[in-house]
């Protein structure tokens, strides 16, 4: 029997995955997305894991997602809407003190003025940098990395228009772009800033997701990473979307099939079939098998070279990069059924109100924070967890049965690989360490619990294909990003094997959920056929 052919197969209906379907679907590509779990949409879905409650189970916020591609593929029509958070942030302290951050520039500096007169005085000019710094950058987010080191005289063209670029820039700025690329977030934010409160409010977005503490040099990128984005058209914020993260991917599904592309869930793919150098297909786990003229995984680099492919396929150099490729995720995610929301002690009240709405952050200094990661260097679960705290339900109540309210922990840090212990061993007690640490903060929450969900890095691994549970699939450093994600002389989209691609976050720019990867494999991808 003939096996069914396509002009592209797409493993894994993650987000990029189906961003990179769209676009190619509505180019007339006869498109095959294949998805190993039962849902689409990879770590962005919502899920059932308690009866009567849509959980986005482990990407939880958007800000990142691309809004040209929001346009072009018409996500709106197909039902993404979001809720912008207001107030963005909420922190409350032992002491009995709090602060928020609002989308109002002179309500958040009031807020900050409780803690230094100076820092809130700064402020403005400290968003106005940052903003500044991303603006020089966010042009390379839908753009193909150069090819690098280049091979034909072509490849010339664009090292030296992104330094044309440089060149353009002022002394002050490029310093700040060098700043920001090489330095920690402790660092950037020691220059600007005295009040601990107001450091450790913004240095958390340096390592969310990040094998590293704020004093780590690279975080102050990661920081720099998170406010590239927006909702409503303010830089920065981020949003709940309604529905859950799922109906982000169930948007981009829709999208997709309206253009013809086809979608198959349960369906694993185990192997990528290859001809010479280049590939042909892809095998299913049932030993089905699918043909097309190109083959595009939205897989990890080290899941999509070292377990897809046959090892003796790739040049012996490039097998040597994915390797050596850091992949090892740090964070741990706790979902919540609750009875009643939180009732913090330095804000009082179960009734909803802007403590619930914003993002919490309970983390009360740097170098709380700092300790945190070094527990997680040598390979032990933090003692003492950051969290960063959502409450979708405060936006859109829906979610969850009447009176009934969901809570997303995202904790740090929870190494993959533990030195004494193991993740089977250790996943419980972690779940009552982060339990704990609320309830200092907030004490009715034990009792409140009435459901839990928890996904070590080990469970982001097995259940949503994130090799070692990073998030991002691979680190956001330095060396693993532009020109060097995932490999150096690899990074526009194209692979050593022929007909091969990547559109996965594992390729320029990286994680999150933004699908600036699945666009730009898309446009190397038609720009080539």
């Amino acid at each position: 029997m003939t096996a069914p052919s396509y002009d592209a197969i797409i493993i894994g209906a993650g987000h990029n995955g189906l961003v990179t379907a769209g676009y190619l679907a509505r180019a007339g590509r006869k498109v095959l997305v294949l998805e190993r779990r039962p849902i689409v949409g990879g770590a962005c879905v919502t899920e059932e894991v308690f009866p009567g409650y849509r959980v986005s189970t482990a990407s939880y916020l958007v800000s990142l997602l691309q809004e040209k591609v929001v346009r072009d593929l018409e996500l709106p029509r197909y039902g993404y809407r979001v809720f912008p958070k207001d107030p963005a942030y909420f922190a409350p302290y032992l002491d009995g003190s709090h602060m928020f951050m609002y989308q109002d520039m002179a309500r958040t500096c009031q807020e900050i003025a409780k803690f230094s007169a100076r820092d809130a005085a700064r402020y403005p000019e400290y968003e106005d940098n940052i903003e500044c710094v991303a603006r020089l950058i966010e042009p390379l987010i839908l753009q193909p990395p150069p090819q690098f080191p280049p091979q034909r005289l072509s490849d010339w063209l664009d090292p030296l228009r992104a330094g044309r670029t440089l060149l353009g820039l002022s002394h002050g700025q490029m310093a700040d772009v060098v700043k920001f690329m090489a330095r920690s977030a402790q660092d950037i934010l020691d220059e600007w800033f005295e009040s601990d409160a107001l450091k450790v409010a913004l240095a958390t977005d340096g390592v969310i997701g990040t094998n590293g503490g704020p004093r780590t040099p690279g975080t102050a990128y990661v920081l720099l990473h998170h406010v590239m984005g927006g909702v409503g058209g303010v830089r920065g914020l981020w949003g709940f979307v309604q529905g859950g993260m799922g109906a982000i991917t169930q948007a981009l599904a829709a999208s997709a099939q309206a253009h013809g592309a086809e979608i198959c869930t349960g369906a694993p793919v185990e192997r990528v079939l290859t001809r010479g150098d280049a590939a042909t297909g892809v095998a299913l786990a049932n030993g089905d098998e699918y043909r097309a003229k190109l083959v595009v995984s939205n897989a990890d680099p080290k899941r999509t070279f070292l377990q897809l492919v046959e090892k003796d396929a790739l040049p012996a150099k490039f097998a040597a990069q994915i390797e050596s490729y850091r992949c090892e995720g740090s964070s741990f995610k706790l979902n919540l059924a609750l009875s009643e929301l939180p009732d913090y002690t330095a804000f009082p009240g179960t009734t909803l109100g802007p403590q619930h709405r914003g993002t919490t952050h309970i983390c009360p200094d740097l170098d709380y924070l700092e300790r945190a990661w070094d527990d997680a260097k040598y390979g032990k679960p933090s003692t003492h967890p950051m969290l960063e705290i959502t409450i979708p339900t405060a936006y859109d109540p829906g979610l969850a049965p009447p009176g009934k309210h969901i809570m997303g922990i995202f904790a740090q840090y929870a190494p993959y690989s533990l030195r004494d212990s193991s993740w089977p061993a250790e996943k419980q007690r972690f779940v009552q360490r982060v339990i704990d640490t609320l309830a200092a903060y907030a004490p009715n929450l034990p009792r409140a619990i009435e459901h839990v969900h928890a996904l070590s890095p080990l469970d982001l691994e097995q259940e949503y294909g994130l090799t070692g549970g990073n998030i991002f699939h691979g680190e956001l450093s330095l060396d693993q990003l532009y020109f060097l994600r995932p490999a150096l002389g690899w990074a526009r989209y194209a692979t050593p094997i022929r007909n091969l691609y990547l559109c996965g976050s594992g390729a320029h720019p990286g994680g999150g959920v933004t699908g600036a990867p699945g666009h730009n494999a898309a446009m190397e991808i038609l720009k080539q056929r």
